[in-house]
């Protein structure tokens, strides 16, 4: 059985390799790469993709595992041999039932819709990505129909990242947590101005904002011997190795929290993939265990420690010694009140936490309806726009702001926005761990010590890559499956007590 393993993980390194140089691709795409070569991406994008589908499809890999499955679950569920063999099989069972054309044409269409998308946005004008949207949704039809599904359209696609979930289960912990939000959202809504944030729209130099966010992603524990910073439209992590993880951010000169927590969130998802273990470098298991997993991490960094009231006694110094001249009336309570003031808002990586999980409702609606043809692409500013104003109360001045604000379409993302909302729920329940097994976790961050939550992550989370799913990580660390009640007492508790409720 060795030498079978032995094979095994020497092709899956092979395959490994191939779509982490398309990975490579990628990133210069949205970083460094000139306008021009787009198409020439996009080929060489859908070549690799092709290739990488091709090698893993294999007959032999799927000989491999049938013979070692019998040798997989001789040994404890969650070692790490039998959890390559689980979760490879998963993996191989989807990836066979896609031709390795459909895979060539998706990596293709989707290169040239994010320079579509990112022209479009610019010039505020959705007219002009609507027909690359139309191809992509076209080819996620068409993949969801080769993985097959007995329910609803949606749930294969969901399982791509976030395996095992379904489609009525998003939707019926959405219309828990809405019941719980909404009322929260009215209550705190008479009282909006009892918070102040005006201090936080001025100017603000880019370059000592760049400086800040890389003081705090070294202080989260970001590696950057093993990792770098960039700028690009849409903030993103990209990892090539465990040993090559990558951020990128923008910055808005007259808005402060834009940039700052663009970092903080990415640099959650870079520690994630920098704290797994080397054993698992090379092999399907070096990742994330799920989107859901993987955004739990990004935004209890962000939210959770980033918005928090020990994070500012820490930071706040720093901060006015950059920018004294900003900040010269402001104090760290001043500065905690004033990140976390709810105000209902057109773009979805600035929301505020309470409205937040708003947004994910509204793109995970609209992702049903498109691939259920109760909608068209056509349709999808208006409705949008319509959406925004029912759930939020405000309405998108244009596309830009709205329906061209993310970038996950033009990637052919379906199925990835309610990952969002799943890493809320999961950060909370964590934290509520995390504070059972850390004794004084407020007074370490006071005196920023943020390498305790780092390495009780890495421990009882990252060590374990894609060994198990959302849910049996949420039993195996907290002894429960994943519930939203840690969430929803988080924000009562939070908000409650800014907006004296």
């Amino acid at each position: 059985m060795q030498e079978k393993l032995d094979d095994l993980k020497k092709r899956l390194a092979e395959i490994s390799d191939i779509n982490n140089a398309a990975a490579v691709l990628g990133w210069d795409q949205q970083t460094y790469m000139p306008p021009g070569g787009a198409a020439a991406r996009a080929q060489q994008l859908a070549t690799l993709s092709h290739l990488a589908h091709e090698k893993f499809t294999d007959d032999t890999i799927g000989c491999l595992l049938d013979e070692l499955h019998a040798y997989a679950r001789s040994l404890p569920y969650d070692s790490d041999d039998a959890s390559l063999i689980r979760v490879t099989k998963r993996d191989y069972d989807k990836a066979s039932k896609v031709p390795p054309s459909l895979v060539s044409e998706i990596a293709h269409a989707t290169a040239r819709a994010f320079e579509a998308w990112r022209k479009a946005k610019a010039e505020s004008r959705f007219s002009d990505f609507a027909p690359y949207l139309q191809r992509n949704l076209d080819l996620k039809r068409r993949y969801a129909e080769c993985l097959g599904y007995t329910d609803r359209i949606y749930d294969p696609l969901l399982d791509d990242y976030e395996p095992g979930m379904k489609t009525t289960q998003i939707e019926a912990i959405f219309t828990n947590v809405k019941q719980e939000i909404v009322p929260l959202v009215h209550a705190i809504s008479s009282r909006l101005n009892v918070v102040d944030n005006g201090f936080l729209y001025q100017t603000f130099d880019e370059q000592i904002q760049w400086d800040l966010g890389m003081d705090v992603a070294r202080l989260i524990g970001y590696d950057f011997e093993r990792g770098r910073q960039d700028r690009s439209p849409h903030p993103f992590t990209t990892s090539f190795s465990i040993h090559d993880v990558r951020i990128t951010t923008r910055f808005m000169n007259n808005y402060f929290p834009a940039g700052f927590f663009a970092t903080i969130h990415e640099t959650g998802h870079a520690v994630y993939n920098q704290g797994l273990r080397y054993e698992l470098e090379r092999t399907p298991l070096a990742d994330g265990a799920s989107l859901g997993a993987h955004e739990s991490q990004s935004r209890m960094w962000e939210n959770l420690v980033g918005r928090s009231r020990p994070f500012w006694k820490f930071f706040m110094p720093r901060m006015k010694a950059v920018f004294p001249e900003q900040f010269k009336n402001a104090d760290a309570e001043k500065m905690y009140r004033a990140v976390n003031r709810v105000k209902p808002s057109l773009i979805r990586v600035e929301a505020d936490e309470v409205t937040y999980n708003l947004h994910i409702m509204l793109r995970f609606e609209l992702e049903n309806a498109l691939l259920e043809g109760r909608i068209t692409v056509d349709d999808l500013p208006e409705i949008w726009n319509c959406k925004m104003q029912e759930y939020l109360g405000i309405t998108p001045p244009d596309d830009a702001h709205g329906v061209l604000q993310d970038v996950h379409w033009s990637h052919g993302s379906f199925g990835y926005f309610p990952t969002y909302s799943l890493g809320n729920f999961f950060a909370a329940q964590l934290f509520d761990q995390i504070r059972k097994d850390i004794f004084g976790l407020d007074r370490h961050f006071e005196k920023g010590e943020f390498h305790i939550l780092l390495d009780w992550l890495r421990a009882h989370l990252h060590t374990h890559g894609r060994k198990f799913t959302l849910d049996e990580l949420a039993k195996k660390i907290t002894g429960e499956s994943l519930q939203t009640r840690s969430f929803v007492a988080y924000l009562k508790n939070k908000y409650g007590e800014m907006y004296s409720l």
